[in-house]
């Protein structure tokens, strides 16, 4: 009859034994492999009574349990001085200055828009914005563009879904002189409010930048979008004069 508590502090030691987790797994293979200590046990209790067999079963089970607990303890040795390993390798200096987050910047067009405006900001000029969607009227009619104009064309112009209130479809703006219709309008409406009349109405004036829509070629350097800007100092001053 085998010493079984003999046989777990065998076991016990050849795990302590093993210098690295696949030697581990090698000595592992000597008591639980196919051929292994217990496994050979376990196969031979069919060879005994049954009282016997139940009485060595139950004690081979108990040493098996014995065994599967030591090896996982140093299974976890392992595992642990793993992780100490790794963790002196990547240590972080506490001490050092934390990393500042870094913060982004404006695109060089939108620089450079941003400083044209401020330029006319600083000569009395107003920066009016307004809608990309645009309706016929402003678009083409108050600039004089005729109902045959060529940039009415559907190769020239983006047509929406939608229509104002004449019926007619909306479309991408193709410039941004709708707005200095816009702006003058509202600029004559609030002045007659308030005088009644245009007489003392002063110079108007404004540029109205913003991101205007066409049918263009493509090509490397060109988009479906352009970036458009106009003056209305001399316009506004031969309209109104």
């Amino acid at each position: 009859m085998v010493d079984l508590d003999q046989l777990v502090e065998h076991a016990k030691q050849d795990f302590a034994q093993a210098k690295d987790p696949a030697a581990l797994e090698d000595v592992k293979a000597k008591y639980f492999g196919k051929s292994g200590i217990l496994t050979e046990m376990l196969k031979g209790l069919g060879k005994l009574d049954p009282e016997l067999r139940k009485t060595e079963g139950a004690r081979i089970n108990h040493a098996k349990t014995a065994i599967e607990h030591a090896l996982q303890e140093q299974r976890q040795l392992f595992s642990e001085q793993l992780l100490q390993t790794r963790l002196s390798a990547e240590s972080i200096d506490v001490s050092l200055p934390g990393r500042g987050v870094g913060s982004g910047s404006l695109h060089p067009v939108m620089r450079t828009w941003e400083r044209v405006e401020e330029i006319f900001h600083s000569l009395g000029f107003d920066v009016a914005q307004g809608p990309e969607i645009e309706n016929d009227w402003f678009n083409f009619t108050a600039l004089n563009s005729p109902e045959n104009h060529p940039a009415r064309s559907m190769q020239d112009t983006f047509y929406v879904d939608g229509k104002d209130a004449t019926g007619k479809q909306l479309l991408l703006r193709t410039h941004t002189s709708p707005m200095q219709i816009r702006y003058a309008s509202h600029a004559v409406a609030q002045h007659l409010k308030e005088h009644g009349d245009l007489t003392s109405l002063e110079d108007i004036r404004v540029i109205a930048p913003g991101r205007t829509y066409r049918l263009i070629v493509m090509r490397r350097t060109r988009r479906c979008f352009i970036r458009w800007k106009d003056y209305g100092l001399v316009e506004m001053f031969l309209l109104l004069r």
